[in-house]
């Protein structure tokens, strides 16, 4: 099932900012399609901004509802009043492959318990407001082999099924096509097989 992700380059971050009496809350925000991702926000996160109270985190390195990469810290606030908070906020919002960061200057006003959670939710909030969204299917490696007689007409018909090709390797008995079959959809090759009357075969 196609999902949303953020659409942020390699390496970029998305980034908002609330003021809660006095306290800044700076929230970051990147695609995570795996934690070494995330962790990389983190510690630019630390670097930029060293003097800052605190760095609290959330992040979904899958699909929403991901239950393994998933994972969320309070960075020394009361437990339970920042990381959490941040992780339901990306989980309510049904996007994967992310990560935050929340980085936090004291202002000089204690928020309490109640105070921290709203902040916390309410600055990757603002983030996600504006934050650049792109759809995201997960796919499969199928490899599909032809003659070169065929490679056109399939390729068409692959394009217009949105179905990507991966790699195509040739030989002297034809063409290899490896393309990214959608995971939650069966492989169903029969109008191809018509096109290209039945020259045309699936080899994994």
């Amino acid at each position: 099932m196609p999902y949303a992700i953020p659409r942020l380059d390699e390496g970029a971050f998305h980034v908002a900012e609330i003021e809660i009496e006095r306290s800044r809350f700076i929230a970051w925000v990147c695609h995570a399609p795996d934690t070494a991702h995330f962790e990389a926000l983190l510690a630019r996160a630390r670097t930029t901004y060293p003097g800052a109270s605190h760095h609290c985190s959330a992040f979904v390195a899958g699909p929403p509802g991901e239950q393994t990469a998933i994972g969320f810290s309070d960075d020394g606030e009361p437990g339970g009043t920042a990381g959490r908070p941040m992780f339901q906020v990306l989980e309510g919002a049904a996007i994967g492959q992310i990560g935050c960061v929340v980085t936090r200057y004291f202002g000089g006003t204690k928020l309490g318990t109640g105070g921290l959670v709203r902040a916390y939710s309410q600055a990757v909030q603002k983030a996600l407001e504006t934050l650049p969204l792109a759809e995201f299917t997960e796919r499969r490696h199928v490899r599909l082999h032809l003659d070169f007689a065929g490679e056109a007409e399939a390729r068409h018909w692959l394009a217009g099924q949105a179905i990507p090709i991966a790699a195509a390797d040739y030989d002297g008995s034809g063409v290899m096509l490896t393309v990214g079959w959608p995971s939650d959809e069966p492989v169903d090759l029969t109008p191809l097989e018509a096109r290209l009357k039945g020259n045309i075969a699936r080899l994994d």
